[in-house]
């Protein structure tokens, strides 16, 4: 998905299919190029991803990491483990001219490895146009019949000229135009669910996030917007106060939505219901069913008091949310579910609409500005469906949340004085059930740990730590140890996404 995401940033349209998908069918959609992406297997697992003879396609193919490794093999080139593995950067050292694909690349440069199989001989046709620093192979290519793969990962921040390589061969190999847009995609979704819901009624979870916002503004174009005033209304709001949301939000959902946009809004406290359910719970699957589970239970309860009839709940689920979740199109590595793609109960009695789920985090904000909310929804921050849950390690008490609401309030406080901090793609505190003694007032103390996270990113898909100024540290850190009654110590992530992911749950 985030090979499809960097597809989109070019305004090319990309669709993401099954490995297990018939090759005819594929054949029948007529794709300008086939892009086989890298997965976690070997390809000489049991029951690894095989593919068809792609030269059958009649357009460019281009292979990346697992996707290069099965077009060997399936071509008569040979694929073997490997002494050593390549994680992480390496660097990309280009033979000749590199050919069609990376012809304009510098001679060196850095690229993002992972993999522990490597390709040891190429099918007949094949050049290396790139090897690693290693010495091992890194591109091949057959000009001749336009196929191309790559041992290492273009799609991701840290390879220096992935972009290039990927518009190389999207524009000039597959002669693709860039004319998709947000502003098709809105027209081509609001038709979609006019066509989906019908007549029918649509529940709409709003929480305040970008997510749901730029879901209930699109759900309003595509059902409400253009009714006559009086006529009756499709679309139906309700907040669900989980107890789990930052310090503040309530009311500030409360005040832009229901006064400010004029949407029929509803709000439900359900806080005690979602925190006594979360009672001893420490694994954080398990807090994540629970919640997605207490969330639709809190739905079907506002339903019945609405005294209406719903025939559809709309979720804001994004690409990031079902990548990490489930094994949506094939054999794909789960990371964690989502409330909005896990844990749902096998019998709901409405139907999901979701319309962003093709889309990454920053296409919705693209497509919030092009669907006229203020930039106070669009640009903020994202925050997790399961709330402070998933930021509080252990078991979620309220005394818990309290504490931790009041500390990321300073976090959030100070970071924000901070010019820098629009550049930030997320920020907040991490409540650690992590005790140490510290001293207070010549007293000795024994008290929690709060972690302070700040991450740069473009999708959310990849990240890196923000390397925010030391006085920005030290005013968090004295004011939450000074001010937060339960921490005495304050400490900062500096892991990057991979191999850790931005929330800590």
């Amino acid at each position: 998905m985030l090979i499809a995401r960097r597809i989109r940033e070019l305004g090319c349209y990309c669709e993401i299919w099954p490995c297990t998908r018939p090759q005819a069918q594929m054949l029948a959609w007529r794709p300008s190029g086939v892009i086989l992406s890298g997965g976690p297997n070997s390809i000489y697992d049991a029951g690894s991803p095989q593919i068809e003879d792609p030269r059958a396609f009649g357009v460019p193919v281009l292979g990346i990491c697992y996707g290069l490794q099965a077009l060997v093999a399936v071509l008569g080139g040979r694929v073997e483990a490997g002494t050593t593995r390549e994680y992480g950067a390496a660097q990309l050292l280009v033979q000749g001219d590199g050919g069609p694909l990376l012809s304009g690349l510098p001679a060196a440069s850095t690229v993002w490895m992972s993999h522990g199989d490597h390709v040891a001989e190429l099918p007949k046709g094949f050049e290396v146009l790139a090897r690693s620093g290693d010495g091992l192979v890194a591109a091949i290519g057959d000009a001749q019949a336009r196929l191309y793969g790559l041992q290492f990962h273009p799609e991701v921040a840290h390879s220096e000229h992935g972009r290039a390589i990927l518009q190389q061969f999207v524009l000039e190999l597959c002669g693709c135009k860039p004319d998709w847009t947000m502003a098709s995609f809105a027209e081509r979704s609001a038709a979609e669910i006019a066509q989906q819901v019908g007549s029918g009624q649509v529940l709409c979870g709003l929480s305040g996030g970008v997510d749901s916002s730029v879901t209930a503004a699109l759900l309003h174009l595509a059902l409400d917007a253009h009714k006559p005033a009086g006529a009756p209304r499709q679309l139906h709001c309700v907040f669900v106060d989980n107890g789990l949301l930052r310090q503040g939000e309530v009311e500030q959902v409360q005040k832009i939505f229901g006064e400010g946009l004029g949407l029929d809004l509803h709000c439900v406290d359900a806080s005690q219901q979602f925190l006594a359910a979360l009672t001893g719970v420490i694994d954080p699957e398990k807090k994540r069913k629970i919640i997605g589970r207490v969330f639709i239970e809190t739905f079907e309860k506002a339903v019945e008091r609405l005294g209406g009839t719903f025939d559809f709940l709309a979720q804001g689920t994004l690409y990031p949310d079902v990548i990490e979740s489930v094994s949506l199109n094939g054999p794909s590595a789960t990371i964690k579910s989502h409330h909005n793609v896990g844990g749902l109960p096998d019998r709901m009695r409405m139907r999901l609409v979701e319309p962003l789920r093709e889309l990454f985090k920053d296409e919705v904000r693209v497509l919030g500005r092009e669907l006229g909310l203020p930039s106070t929804l669009v640009d903020r921050q994202p925050f997790p469906g399961p709330g402070l849950a998933v930021r509080i390690l252990g078991e979620v008490t309220r005394e818990r949340v309290e504490v931790l609401q009041r500390a990321d309030a300073i976090v959030r406080q100070e970071i924000e004085q901070w010019p820098g901090h629009i550049e930030l793609w997320q920020y907040f505190a991490v409540l650690l059930p992590v005790q140490s003694v510290g001293v207070m007032g010549d007293q000795r103390t024994y008290e929690n740990t709060c972690a302070v996270r700040a991450v740069t990113s473009s999708d959310g898909m990849t990240a890196d730590w923000a390397e925010l100024p030391r006085a920005v540290l030290v005013r968090i850190s004295s004011r939450i140890i000074n001010e937060v009654r339960g921490f005495n110590r304050v400490v900062y992530d500096i892991s990057s996404k991979p191999p850790a992911t931005i929330e800590w749950e």
